[in-house]
């Protein structure tokens, strides 16, 4: 019996493999993987998305005879977004649990510590969402991201976000305990709105707050009496939802922009009302018979776990989860791994080599490249979230030399 493309695509969580492949080749081992989320901590509800996520994929694949009959087994850890913590695991998924690779670590400040040990194990490493530029390029050959940074993907969504809403001056707040809002809000959107001819009102003396802040009303207050044309957010969600509710209580309805991390159904809902820029390579609501199917197989299973919101949708991190096991899948099928505990020192550094080269992959959007710099090269979507929904505005592709979507 063979997997065909077909059939292993009709996994609703998975893109696997292209050729067929036999599915007795590696009866009787095991494909052992790991996998760091903030399963508590400020960023819990993503880390518990990702892990239902994740063992919605290990179900699935199990289910429908495991990789070329390998069992697919998948250790999820808690680093609760502490750096120190994430490294720590990393040693422990490396020495302790003999993993093949690893999926995470989720935040950026994370991986900036956690990548040098895996690099140090070698052992491959790609975050499900860290976007801060470079952070993956530090710590090569092992360190990979299934995103793309936030600069790369300003330069298609801040020129848009000037004409469409005629933005002329702007002002900045930024999360300070953070290190993918720090770098968006301290460095890459000032230098950006430089380019793009927007003034910056409140240069030399930007706006913050720290991840946890319950109160931003000062700040919101100050940046009200600017009266910007707009506002770049640079933070989480979890974080911005606290200032869109205080700029909505003091009636400062102006559009906002800001990274990756903003996607979420929990903004839709803090002030329907004020429009939300930002860029997806997935985002519930997405049409596609691939990301639908994704999305129908995993929603009811968040909405049904216990501690998640009833009204929870499937994150963008969520489907690089699943996007990064089926990378991981392929490589096993595809390039020249054994399965053999003796040989896994070579199998992982068989599986680096092929992500390297990562070819025709066909993720949940388009396919998936690696750049020399570790980060992805796909498609991705330049949304607007307003009354409830999250709109595409334009498409791209993260295009690095000759790699392209």
């Amino acid at each position: 019996m063979t997997f065909s493309r077909r059939s292993l695509l009709a996994t609703p969580a998975l893109l696997l493999a292209r050729p067929a492949v036999s599915q007795a080749r590696f009866a009787g081992l095991e494909v052992k993987l790991g996998a760091i989320v903030p399963s508590s901590g400020p960023f819990a509800e993503w880390g518990r998305t990702n892990t239902v996520a994740l063992r919605m994929v290990e179900e699935q694949v199990n289910a429908a005879g495991g990789i070329g009959g390998a069992k697919l087994s998948i250790a999820i850890y808690d680093d609760a977004a502490r750096p120190a913590q994430a490294a720590n695991l990393v040693r422990k998924l490396a020495d302790d649990d003999k993993v093949l690779a690893i999926a995470g670590p989720l935040t950026s400040s994370a991986c900036e510590v956690a990548f040098p040990v895996a690099n140090q194990a070698k052992l491959v490493a790609c975050s499900q969402a860290s976007s801060k530029p470079g952070t993956a390029a530090a710590n090569r050959p092992w360190a990979f991201r299934n995103t793309i940074d936030e600069a790369v993907l300003m330069k298609t969504s801040l020129p848009w976000f000037k004409r469409s809403y005629s933005v002329d001056t702007i002002a900045i707040i930024y999360d300070a305990k953070d290190a993918n809002s720090v770098a968006l809000g301290s460095r890459i959107m000032p230098e950006m709105l430089k380019e793009n001819g927007i003034r910056l009102l409140n240069e030399g003396s930007l706006a913050t707050f720290n991840t946890g802040d319950i109160d931003v009303s000062a700040q919101i207050t100050a940046l009200k009496a600017l009266n910007p044309s707009a506002l770049v957010v640079a933070a989480d969600y979890s974080q911005a939802v606290t200032v869109l509710r205080e700029m909505r209580r003091q009636g400062f309805i102006k559009p906002i922009i800001g990274g990756t991390p903003l996607i979420s159904s929990a903004i839709l809902r803090a002030a329907p009302e004020i429009p939300v820029v930002s860029c997806a390579t997935y985002y519930a609501g997405q049409t596609g018979e691939k990301v639908q199917r994704f999305t129908n197989a995993l929603q009811p299973r968040l909405r049904a776990t216990a501690g998640l919101p009833p009204t929870i949708e499937p994150s963008m991190y969520d489907a690089h989860m699943a996007e990064i096991v089926g990378m991981y899948t392929d490589a096993v099928l595809r390039g020249g791994l054994t399965l053999k505990p003796a040989d896994l020192e070579s199998d992982r550094e068989k599986l680096r080599a092929h992500l390297e080269k990562l070819s025709g992959y066909e993720g949940l959007s388009g396919p998936i490249h690696f750049a020399a710099t570790g980060d992805a090269v796909k498609v991705f979507f330049t949304v607007v979230g307003q009354n409830g929904s999250w709109t595409e505005k334009l498409r791209g592709c993260s295009t690095s030399g000759s790699l392209t979507c």
